[in-house]
C-alpha cells in the first residue's frame, strides 16, 4: 500500500457478492484492466474489498492475478460449485476451489491492501479479514493479518451462503473458534467499509480517493421446471429469498454511502436487465449464460469509458 504516503490518487476497488453472477464482475474488470497499458489491477488499486464471490476475485487480484487468469479459474470451478444440491456438496466444492487456488497462503502473501467481508453467525455482526495494519481501526499492537487465518479460510467463510452452504468455522491466532457465514448478510456491497478504512483508519484525504464499486447486475428470476421447483421448495429454502436479502443489503449500503460519503469520488457499475432471456440467479451453472453475463459486464464498463478516465491512471 505504498500509495498511502504519496499525494497521488488513491484507488479503491470494491466487489459485490452474487455467486455465479460474479462473471458480470469479471467482464467489467476485463475492460478496466485493458485500459491499464499492460499493468495488472494490483498495480493500480492499493486497496481491494470483496464480499462472497467478490471476495474470491478480490483475493486473487490482491495476489497479483490477471483478470484473464481469474476468469479461467471461474470457468473451471464455479459451475462445479453451483450444480450440487446439498449444502455439504456445495461446501466441499468450494473448499476444493479454495485449496487449489490459495493452498496454505496467509495474508502476508497479498501485494495490496485487502478486505474480505464475512458475518459472525453467533454474534450477528461483521468480521472483516485484512492484511495491513494500516487498515486497523482498533488497537494496532494486537493486529494480526487475517486474524492468523489462511486466505482460503477467509474466502470460504465469505462465500458460505448459509443455509445453501455449511457454516465455516475458523480458528484465529488467539485460539478463538469463530463460526462464520456469507459476508453478504451484513455487507453484500462492501464499498462503505472500504471507504471507512481509507478515511478513518488510513487517514487519507477524501479528495485523493477514487473508488470503483462493481456489482453483479440485477436479473429476472429464472423459471424452473415443475419437478425442479418442487425439489427446491421441499428440500431447500428459497433462492429468491436469499437473493432478495443480498440485494437489500447491496442497495441499503449504496444509499448510505451516497449520503455519508458523497464527497468521495465513486463510480458504481452494476446494470439492471429485464428481458426474459437474461433470467439467472447466484447458482447459475450454464456456461453459455455465464459468458453472456461476462459480455454484459464488458458492455457496462464500455458505456462508462468517459467516466472511467477520471478513475484510472
Amino acid at each position: 500500500m505504498g500509495q498511502i504516503y504519496s499525494d497521488q490518487p488513491f484507488r479503491i476497488l470494491s466487489l459485490d457478492g452474487g455467486g455465479a453472477k460474479g462473471f458480470y464482475t469479471l467482464g467489467v474488470l476485463r475492460e478496466i484492466e485493458s485500459k491499464l497499458g499492460g499493468k495488472r489491477l494490483s498495480e493500480v488499486f492499493p486497496l481491494v474489498f470483496g464480499t462472497s464471490t467478490g471476495a474470491i476475485i478480490a483475493a486473487l487480484i490482491a495476489l497479483g492475478f490477471t483478470v484473464e487468469h481469474i476468469y479461467a479459474l471461474y470457468r473451471d470451478h464455479v459451475p462445479r460449485i453451483a450444480r450440487p444440491k446439498t449444502p455439504k456438496e456445495k461446501s466441499t466444492a468450494l473448499t476444493k476451489l479454495a485449496a487449489e487456488v490459495f493452498a496454505d497462503k496467509k495474508f502476508d502473501a497479498f501485494v495490496t491492501g485487502i478486505g474480505i467481508v464475512t458475518t459472525r453467525w453467533v454474534e450477528e455482526r461483521p468480521m472483516i479479514f485484512k492484511a495491513s495494519i494500516q487498515q486497523a481501526h482498533g488497537s494496532r499492537p494486537s493486529f494480526q493479518p487475517g486474524f492468523g487465518c489462511t486466505i482460503a479460510e477467509a474466502v470460504e467463510a465469505s462465500c458460505a451462503a448459509y443455509p445453501f452452504f455449511n457454516r465455516k468455522t475458523v480458528t484465529t491466532v488467539n485460539g478463538d473458534h469463530v463460526e462464520l457465514i456469507d459476508g453478504g448478510y451484513c455487507a453484500n456491497n462492501p464499498t462503505l467499509y472500504a471507504i471507512a478504512d481509507a478515511l478513518i483508519a488510513m487517514q487519507l484525504s477524501p479528495d485523493r480517493l477514487r473508488v470503483i464499486s462493481i456489482g453483479v447486475g440485477t436479473y429476472p428470476e429464472p423459471k424452473r421446471a415443475l419437478w425442479e421447483k418442487s425439489w427446491w421448495l421441499s428440500r431447500m429454502p428459497s433462492v429468491q429469498l436469499l437473493q432478495k436479502t443480498m440485494e437489500i443489503s447491496t442497495q441499503s449500503l449504496e444509499q448510505l454511502r451516497a449520503i455519508l460519503f458523497k464527497h468521495v469520488k465513486t463510480l458504481r457499475i452494476s446494470n439492471a436487465y429485464t428481458s426474459p432471456e437474461m433470467a439467472t440467479d447466484l447458482f447459475e451453472a450454464d456456461m453459455q449464460k455465464l459468458n453472456i453475463l461476462r459480455q454484459r459486464g464488458v458492455e457496462s464498463a464500455q458505456k462508462l469509458e468517459t467516466a472511467l478516465q477520471d478513475f484510472l491512471p
